[in-house]
């Protein structure tokens, strides 16, 4: 019986500890007039090392996070938790220097992790009066923004992932928007997700299937490139997998 109980107990230990990952990915921003966002993340197990979130910083601001822990289950959890959390602390105190932010992130990172985890993150900042995009990418897959003309632009890394090196610096770089302009993150679980045969889905499966989807809102298109993935792979899922999405109105 004791061995039963201690097997409940941990059952239930893990169904709350999941309720609190994906509260932490409720986002906490609605109402934006300006922008339309959505996302999903799809651990691959029950726990997971991946995240979103939103948030205003200020009046007229939005600010969006993707993150990706190294490994999986419950050691990248509970690292992505650990950077999720002292990232919206930071976020409080550092006002609008971003590379402030990171480095406040990446000194908690090293100090409580261990020296073969860290966690690559993507955190930038819309104002929706000037419609400019601040952002600083710690070795993170490079978002994509899609503009109406078709072209792309690439928000490449500016900065080493947080939790490697303690004396790590970052750049904080600025790029306009404009009405109809898509911004889409993601982590390399949906690029790298694969098909039956070994062939990687790529930056060109996730490429056309944003294409020709400039009129449908974020949410639904977060759902397109994970049903497009889904296809591709055949429901198979080897890594965790999250998209984010910012549309410019």
């Amino acid at each position: 019986m004791a061995i039963d109980d201690a097997v409940v107990d941990v059952s239930q230990d893990w169904l709350q500890a999941c309720s609190v990952q994906q509260r932490f990915m409720q986002g906490r921003a609605r109402n934006q007039c300006r922008v339309d966002y959505g996302a999903s993340c799809r651990q691959m197990r029950a726990l997971g090392g991946d995240c979103y979130d939103f948030c205003c910083p200020t009046d007229g601001q939005l600010s969006m996070l993707v993150g990706d822990a190294s490994g999986k289950g419950v050691a990248a959890a509970l690292m992505i938790a650990s950077v999720q959390a002292s990232l919206r602390t930071a976020a409080l105190f550092t006002g609008s220097d971003l590379t402030a932010l990171l480095r406040v992130v990446n000194a908690q990172a090293c100090a409580s992790s261990l020296d073969d985890r860290y966690a690559t993150l993507f955190y930038a900042v819309l104002d929706q009066s000037a419609l400019t995009l601040r952002y600083v990418n710690a070795g993170h897959n490079p978002p994509i923004i899609f503009h109406p003309d078709g072209s792309v632009d690439w928000l490449e890394p500016s900065g080493a992932p947080v939790g490697l090196f303690p004396d790590a610096s970052w750049q904080e770089r600025v790029v306009p928007l404009r009405p109809g302009d898509r911004v889409i993150a993601y982590t390399d679980g949906v690029t790298e997700a694969t098909s039956p045969s070994g062939e990687e889905w790529g930056m060109k499966g996730l490429l056309g299937a944003a294409n020709g989807r400039e009129t449908e809102s974020a949410d639904k298109l977060v759902q397109s490139i994970l049903n497009s993935m889904d296809d591709f792979s055949t429901g198979v899922q080897t890594d965790d997998a999250t998209v984010v999405i910012l549309r410019v109105l």
